[in-house]
């Protein structure tokens, strides 16, 4: 089954002749549970994708659908609470509150929502993430792999219905990098989640179901690796 609809995704930066296309006439579905990754040059459009299917970005034309859904038929406050239930997005910079520790970055987005947090899923983040013992550690007390393990456990609180990740690797080194793999593709397995990401480094691209190259805003491949 489809969770990911994406038709003819164009997105146009400026106007006349210094109008950019970011995405030009993009489209692809995406199944539950997928593990797919996109990659392509700087400047191709990747990330503009990946924040408008997000719903952080509005296109210029074109449709998404999440799950059945018109991502953008809906009015501010309904995109709003789109973005906090259906989508766990990780960004390469973590993007973690300073004043906030671990429990309380885990659990930010569950106390926007107003909703109670559900204390086992919880704990059983925290072990998956393997930072017992780090609950009250602030960001600056945490090492680069560990503050990026807090910003994939924040994205997947929430249980969304799928995860993007932007290059969620790119500030890491090998060995935090293929950790953050293996955590990504366990909650890809475990919770069925299903997992788009952009990445730069082949052998990551490679441990996907799929993989879509993006060049100049258009799809120029898109190869299933694994059925």
């Amino acid at each position: 089954m489809d969770i990911l609809k994406v038709e003819n995704l164009k997105k146009i930066y400026g106007q006349g002749e210094n109008a950019v296309h970011a995405l030009d006439g993009i489209s692809f579905c995406v199944e539950k549970g997928e593990f797919v990754a996109i990659v392509g040059p700087s400047g191709s459009g990747k990330s503009t994708l990946l924040h408008i299917l997000g719903g952080v970005d509005i296109p210029s034309s074109g449709k998404v659908y999440m799950d059945g859904q018109d991502v953008f038929a809906q009015n501010e406050e309904q995109l709003a609470i789109f973005r906090r239930r259906q989508v766990g997005l990780i960004y390469q910079f973590y993007n973690l509150i300073p004043v906030l520790n671990v429990k309380e970055n885990l659990t930010l987005p569950i106390l926007m929502d107003g909703r109670k947090i559900n204390e086992e899923r919880l704990q059983e983040m925290i072990h998956t993430l393997r930072l017992e013992g780090r609950e009250k550690h602030l960001p600056n007390q945490l090492s680069g792999g560990q503050q990026q393990r807090v910003s994939i456990g924040r994205a997947l609180m929430n249980a969304p219905a799928v995860v993007l990740a932007d290059e969620p690797t790119g500030n890491l080194d090998s060995k935090n990098s293929q950790e953050i793999m293996e955590l990504l593709k366990e909650s890809n397995r475990k919770y069925h989640q299903t997992l788009i990401m952009i990445t730069h480094d082949e052998n990551i691209a490679l441990q996907a179901d799929r993989i879509i190259a993006i060049e100049d805003g258009r799809i120029t491949r898109d190869e299933v690796m694994r059925g």
